[in-house]
């Protein structure tokens, strides 16, 4: 969900998820959208701009981000509705606005650059702040609190895992040896103690040596890949027939999910060798597009944490 904190920003690839999303909108009479991460509502305003007798639902965990969106769309009056919460409520959010299918979903996921580049929120390692990085700051443990608190074995799961760093061992033994003298509360604190455990020659290359681990701990303290997994089906059992999902991923983790899913949901039920479809065990969903699309050029020239972007796009075809 890369965003810039100014509300006039082009958000990432808002044209292409707009047009994949249009057919299902342009051919109901009373089309409803749901934005499961609404952030500043960059793709929520573009939706609404071009669809008169759309009514979008904007999900967001960030009470901020919900704030500003809703302030810059409020000339839209009924047409918009936020809604505070974790997308993979999603089934919920549509159930209490009275829908039980919707015309188009979509997910952009990860962090925001509102998030980024407030520093008090503790998502970067490039300025000195709480770690906290919460989306959700009325609730949940900080990122400080899985530092100080998990088991060592735990946090180099977690480092393993959700940020692929393959010094994870070495970092861990260092945040023990550090919260064994005071609590690790600050994000340059954290970022230098990763630099120093991290060898030097590796240290060269890569970009910034805290980022992994920064990731990782973000993932962990928002349960995002946890969300995804939760939401995903939820938002393909929300689709009418002919509605799309479209999905933007910033990262590995993320991307490999979406694309377990969206293989599972158009794979056909029936048994191998048949010659004829079994009608009932038929996919419902079908691929808009094999594999991933990736940003253009210009608009990763435009917005350069954009680059990582990947985006896919599921229809249902049958009830």
């Amino acid at each position: 969900m890369i965003q810039a904190s100014n509300a006039h920003h082009v958000s990432v690839m808002r044209d292409e998820c707009i047009n994949l999303l249009s057919p299902a909108i342009a051919s109901h009479g009373k089309p409803v959208v749901i934005d499961a991460t609404l952030g500043l509502g960059g793709h929520t305003e573009a939706l609404l701009e071009k669809f008169p007798h759309l009514v979008v639902i904007g999900i967001d965990r960030d009470l901020q981000a919900i704030e500003m969106a809703s302030e810059r769309l409020s000339h839209y009056g009924a047409r918009f509705i936020s809604h505070h919460s974790v997308f993979d409520s999603i089934s919920d959010v549509a159930e209490k606005y009275g829908y039980s299918h919707v015309q188009g979903i979509l997910f952009d996921l990860g962090v925001s650059s509102l998030q980024l580049d407030m520093a008090e929120r503790g998502f970067s390692y490039a300025h000195d702040a709480p770690l906290d990085m919460r989306m959700d700051k009325s609730q949940g443990k900080t990122a400080a609190d899985i530092v100080n608190t998990y088991a060592p074995g735990e946090l180099v799961r977690i480092l393993r895992t959700y940020g692929e760093e393959k010094f994870a061992t070495r970092i861990v033994e260092s945040i023990v040896k550090e919260r064994e003298k005071a609590p690790l509360n600050s994000t340059s604190h954290l970022a230098t103690l990763v630099k120093n455990a991290i060898p030097a020659a590796t240290r060269r290359t890569g970009g910034n040596p805290a980022k992994r681990t920064f990731q990782a701990l973000r993932i962990e303290t928002n349960d995002e890949l946890g969300a995804i997994t939760r939401a995903i089906p939820q938002a393909l059992n929300l689709l009418d027939v002919h509605a799309r999902l479209v999905v933007m991923s910033f990262q590995s983790l993320e991307d490999r999910i979406v694309k377990n899913f969206f293989q599972e949901a158009t794979t056909s039920g029936t048994p191998q060798g048949l010659p004829v479809e079994i009608a009932e065990l038929a996919a419902k969903f079908t691929l808009v597009f094999n594999g991933s699309q990736s940003p253009t050029d210009s608009e990763v020239e435009e917005n350069s944490r954009a680059a990582s972007v990947r985006l896919r796009a599921i229809e249902r075809v049958a009830a």
